[in-house]
């Protein structure tokens, strides 16, 4: 990468002027008043938001780490850790060095510490006994006052995390009869610090109790069954946390009540809704713009206080699947009533861009997906600009757990350059992988040491991402309209970025060889001067735009380059070279074929496909002037996509035209494994599920059939297994069962080891890929630097999943790419193993438990639950 430094930063902004580009300069805050609690909102376009999970962050106090009921244990991920609010207050220095201009806490209130329903605790502040007290283990009212004003003082600003649809574990069902809300009732009379909330109304949680049910404060429903149907999306409980019943009015009152208490107590100046999806959208309309005035909606209560835009904004997992937007739609429908056109909440966050953003910068997907991802969010979302954006967060893997720190560098430069408030998710800073470890030295999962190292690489090169965002005002108040993607596969991604009387263009090869960008239509005079505002990747300086004003560059692996145009014009040379394609645009291919033409000035050229100069074939021009070659077709597959050449003189910079084409051809069934049913119990016959019911009769870890398919270098798997089920939502179509599988190419030198498994894969076989999927990541390592403890190193393109629940079957195609050399993938071997994933594999213990698999140590026993033998492809 080249260091994007802060001196060379001076240096742009410095000569912005004289250039012809305004830095527009963020103005600086003003001074804050003798009192800071309660500061004039910001406009939300300028800030950078930095969320902690206040129990791993830092440990100012000690005192109030342990509260004697069991829940305190920094070993045990499951229970609290000791980090607090005060920690957080110490560590202002370290997140504004950062560049963010506003903290995002998890919700700090009251909480159930430990639930033995489900041996976990409440160190995450989801499950709330009290709305408006400060849970003990983060400290008092007096530590947050504290923190807000040395938040405001600073020009910064503090965001809390609330939750409208549920409060902690009461009560469930063992089976649910609507007839009788009573019966097969379990209380959780083991929980800790008590069971029940203790806060009016809500203390009226017991379906037991008549006057309780009478009440109507709770939904006397069990866990949700069918995410797809609305009522029980809506009204049943999400995990079996109790759901509140928003339909009543007392039930809104209170919880107005309870939130606009932080905002007049503490200053908090933006509220973060969790779950919003499980909340009537009509609820928000009371909740946020009330004019009661006895209990006025927070936005009306914030506006009384001088916080006149307030942020709000929510929590609503919905990723969509390529090229398709009912996620967004939803998503969408929180910001603006779809039937009424009134505005819900303000923002919310960016989930389906999310998706995408991972898709493509991690796992190599076509950046044609990213292209449609931005170019539906500037139609269908109100207001675009208050969405955050994020790259991970606490619910969901961290993106170096199956991505590369060179696509998380991109996906950074990405999200600092794009509509949107940013969201920087504490310790990716410092190259997290653990999905909630701690910062501080004696918190879960940080290694025996403090993490505020401001020297880390990932620190120094966010601190220079914020720069330049607030640097340059077209990049948080601009508008985006993509100029180039790829269609086929990783590689070109470019964007033009306009507004605030500024126009920067960026451009990403999110691929892992170099790419080609041919022909970028810019819009701007011929030879007009760009100038380098930041960029990753070697090689990198300021460019001029090309005749007809097209600009082309060669990318290295995974480089992007910022550029804003300097209005210098300096006329390009004349044209002294010429290359032409015979064969016209848009054929349908099934095979290699023949692509020629002439040239002139030029003896030499590369013929480069779908943008990868990695792979481009050298043509060698006739003494006559004409030349011909064949174009490869082996890892294309897909009649929808369009794939494109062009051919390219690097030395006299000069291009043919595009021509486009498509290959139209099926895969051909290469191997079948018949897998006997009912041996989903561990190399030594004695694992079970874990007990919880929605394992039960499923066992969706049971391989049933494993097919193996190919058309050139393109491998298909095909696994079925006893049943696909989708009972918790998953974004990658299944759940409750991970697929990792173990490929060894031909002519390659792999390893044994099955990293994170306590095995090693079968006799005959080394790895030489490892793609680890489940419903909420897909991962794709090689071997470098993987061992027992350690994955590897992630690379893409990682699999693309397809999902046929009515044939309980999930595919995974492997592109090929990974079998660079090979014509066919003859002599492949293929090892599958099942088990499940929930931030790292699911733990085996000796003896039964509900979500952990038993029956085994989980520190030596293999983590297998169903594999294959090794296939062999013919």
């Amino acid at each position: 990468m080249r260091p994007i430094s802060s001196k060379f930063l001076a240096l742009v902004w410095g000569v912005a002027s004289l250039l012809g580009c305004k830095a527009h300069e963020e103005p600086p805050p003003p001074p804050p008043p003798a009192d800071p609690l309660h500061v004039p909102s910001p406009d939300w376009r300028d800030q950078i938001l930095y969320f902690v999970m206040t129990d791993r962050f830092a440990n100012g106090d000690p005192g109030n780490d342990n509260q004697g009921a069991g829940e305190f244990d920094p070993a045990n991920g499951a229970k609290y850790s000791g980090g607090d609010l005060k920690g957080v207050l110490d560590r202002l220095d370290y997140i504004q060095g950062l560049g963010a201009t506003a903290i995002w806490i998890t919700p700090p209130v009251a909480n159930q510490w430990w639930d033995p329903l489900v041996n976990y605790g409440g160190y995450h502040g989801y499950w709330a006994r009290n709305f408006t007290q400060v849970d003990p283990h983060l400290g008092t009212l007096e530590d947050y006052q504290r923190l807000s004003r040395g938040l405001h003082a600073r020009g910064m600003y503090l965001v809390q995390d609330i939750v409208l649809n549920h409060m902690a574990n009461c009560f469930r069902y063992t089976r649910y009869d609507p007839s009788d809300v009573t019966a097969n009732v379990v209380l959780n009379t083991g929980a800790r610090p008590a069971c029940g909330p203790t806060q009016a109304p809500f203390d009226q949680w017991d379906p037991t109790n008549a006057a309780h049910r009478q009440a109507n404060i709770f939904h006397w429903t069990p866990t949700i069954a069918d995410y797809g149907n609305r009522e029980q999306e809506a009204n049943w409980q999400l995990s079996d946390l109790d759901d509140l019943n928003t339909d009543n009015p007392a039930v809104v009152a209170a919880l107005k009540d309870s939130y606009n208490f932080w905002i007049r107590e503490v200053g908090v100046d933006g509220f973060r809704v969790d779950t919003v999806f499980y909340v009537p959208s009509s609820t928000f309309k009371d909740f946020l713009y009330s004019q009661d005035k006895e209990h006025p909606g927070v936005l009306e209560h914030a506006r009384s206080l001088g916080k006149e835009g307030f942020l709000a904004f929510g929590e609503g997992f919905a990723v969509d699947k390529p090229f398709d937007d009912a996620a967004s739609r939803k998503v969408a429908s929180y910001m603006k009533d779809p039937a009424t056109g009134e505005d819900l909440l303000p923002g919310m966050l960016d989930f389906p861009l999310y998706g995408t953003v991972g898709d493509v910068f991690a796992r190599g997907r076509p950046t044609s997906q990213l292209a449609y991802r931005m170019s539906r969010s500037r139609e269908l979302f109100a207001r675009p600009h208050l969405m955050p954006t994020f790259l991970d967060n606490h619910d969901v893997d961290r993106f170096l757990a199956g991505g590369s720190e060179a696509a998380l560098r991109q996906s950074l430069l990405f999200m600092m350059t794009v509509p949107g408030i940013p969201v920087l998710y504490y310790g990716t800073e410092q190259g997290f992988t653990e999905q909630r470890g701690a910062m501080f030295q004696g918190g879960f999962g940080s290694g025996g040491k403090d993490r505020f190292d401001t020297s880390a690489p990932l620190y120094g090169l966010i601190r220079e991402l914020t720069s330049l965002r607030k640097s340059q005002a077209v990049f948080r108040r601009g508008t985006p309209t993509v100029l180039r993607q790829n269609d086929a596969r990783g590689g070109v991604f470019a964007y033009k970025m306009e507004g605030e009387g500024q126009v920067a263009f960026v451009v990403f090869n999110t691929s892992d060889e170099e790419t080609l960008l041919d022909n970028l239509g810019t819009g701007l005079a011929d030879g007009s001067e760009l100038k380098l505002l930041a960029s990753l990747g070697p090689a990198a300086g300021d460019a001029a735009v090309g005749r007809g004003g097209k600009l082309s560059l060669k990318l290295p692996a995974r480089a992007a380059r910022v550029f804003m145009p300097t209005g210098k014009v300096t006329p390009p040379p004349a044209e002294t070279a010429r290359i032409t394609l015979a064969a016209a645009s848009g054929d349908t291919v099934s095979g290699d074929f023949d692509l020629s033409g002439t040239a002139t000035g030029v003896s030499t050229f590369k013929v480069v496909v779908d943008g990868a100069l990695g792979s481009a074939s050298t043509v060698t021009v006739g003494n006559d002037g004409t030349w011909r070659t064949t174009v490869s077709v082996a890892g294309m597959v897909d009649p929808g996509i369009q794939h494109s050449l062009v051919a390219w003189a690097e030395d006299a910079q000069v291009f043919s035209e595009t021509r486009t084409f498509r290959v139209d051809r099926s895969f051909s069934p290469l191997l079948t494994h018949e897998d006997p049913a009912g041996d989903d119990t561990g190399p030594g016959g004695n694992y079970h599920y874990p007990t919880d019911s929605s394992w039960g009769e499923n066992h969706q870890g049971d391989l049933r059939r494993v097919t193996l398919l190919g058309s050139g270098n393109v491998l298909k798997i095909a696994l079925q297994t006893n049943r696909v089920t989708t009972i918790w939502n998953p974004q990658n179509g299944f759940d409750h069962v991970a697929f990792t599988v173990f490929v060894d190419v031909p002519g390659r030198t792999g390893i044994t080891v099955m990293p994170q498994q306590n095995a090693s894969v079968p006799a005959g076989m080394e790895w030489d890929y490892r793609v680890r999927v489940h419903g909420w990541s897909n991962a794709l390592f090689d071997t470098r630097g993987a061992s027992a403890s350690s994955d590897g190193t992630p690379v893409s393109p990682a699999a693309a999943i397809e999902v046929d629940m009515a044939g309980n079957t999930v595919t995974l195609t492997l592109a090929g790419e990974l079998f660079g050399g090979l014509t066919s993938v003859k002599g492949v071997k293929v090892y599958v193993t099942t088990w499940d994933y929930d931030g790292g594999y699911r733990p085996l213990v000796p003896t039964a438990e509900q979500w952990k698999f038993w029956g085994g140590d989980g520190a030596t026993d293999p983590l297998v639950l169903d594999d294959t033998p090794v296939l062999v492809i013919p």
